[in-house]
Formats: structure tokens, C-alpha cells, sequence
């Protein structure tokens, strides 16, 4: 997948549709609250849940406590990852089953 094949609309149409899933592997010691996933922040020393949340109804995430925040599943995957987007966006998509060789 070279970087003009990168459909980023598509890669976090298909993550929304699994996020709740995705997060469990992500995050393991989030949970479901309403339409969020309240979980620890892995990349600080984050002791209790309540800071870092994803809505899972649009992908955006924000961590209250530090300011880090993004749009979509792709920017959280970047961050967790501690990579760029578009490395993001190849594993999310290969992850998802959705990688092409364009």
C-alpha cells in the first residue's frame, strides 16, 4: 500500500464499525461507559480510568488530564503507537482485513 492508496476515510469507516473491539485489544483495562471508552492513558503514568476517552460512535479521543486529542481511529492508533499517520492507517487497515496492494 504506497501512500497515495491510503484511504483514510475508508480504514476509519471500517475501525468504527469494530471499535469497541479494537479498544478491548488496545486498552484491556478500559470499559464501556455509554457511548465511551474510559480507559488508562498507556503512553503516561496513568493510574485510574476517567481522563482518557474514545467515543464510539466517531472515533474522536482525548485525554483531559494531559490535552493530547484526535478526530478519528487513525490519529488514536498513531498515538498509541507513537508513529504517523499514514503508518497508522497501513496497520489499522491490515489489521481490519482491508489492505490493498494498489
Amino acid at each position: 500500500m504506497n501512500r497515495r492508496s491510503i484511504d483514510f476515510e475508508r480504514i476509519n469507516t471500517a475501525a468504527l464499525a469494530a471499535l469497541p473491539s479494537i479498544l478491548a485489544r488496545w486498552l484491556p483495562d478500559g470499559r464501556r461507559e455509554g457511548r465511551e471508552w474510559v480507559a488508562r492513558n498507556p503512553r503516561r503514568d496513568d493510574r485510574r480510568l476517567g481522563s482518557f476517552r474514545v467515543n464510539l460512535d466517531t472515533g474522536r479521543w482525548a485525554d483531559f488530564a494531559t490535552g493530547d486529542k484526535g478526530g478519528d481511529v487513525v490519529s488514536l492508533a498513531a498515538f498509541l503507537a507513537r508513529s504517523n499517520q499514514v503508518e497508522a492507517a497501513r496497520n489499522l487497515a491490515v489489521m481490519l482485513g482491508i489492505a490493498s496492494d494498489d
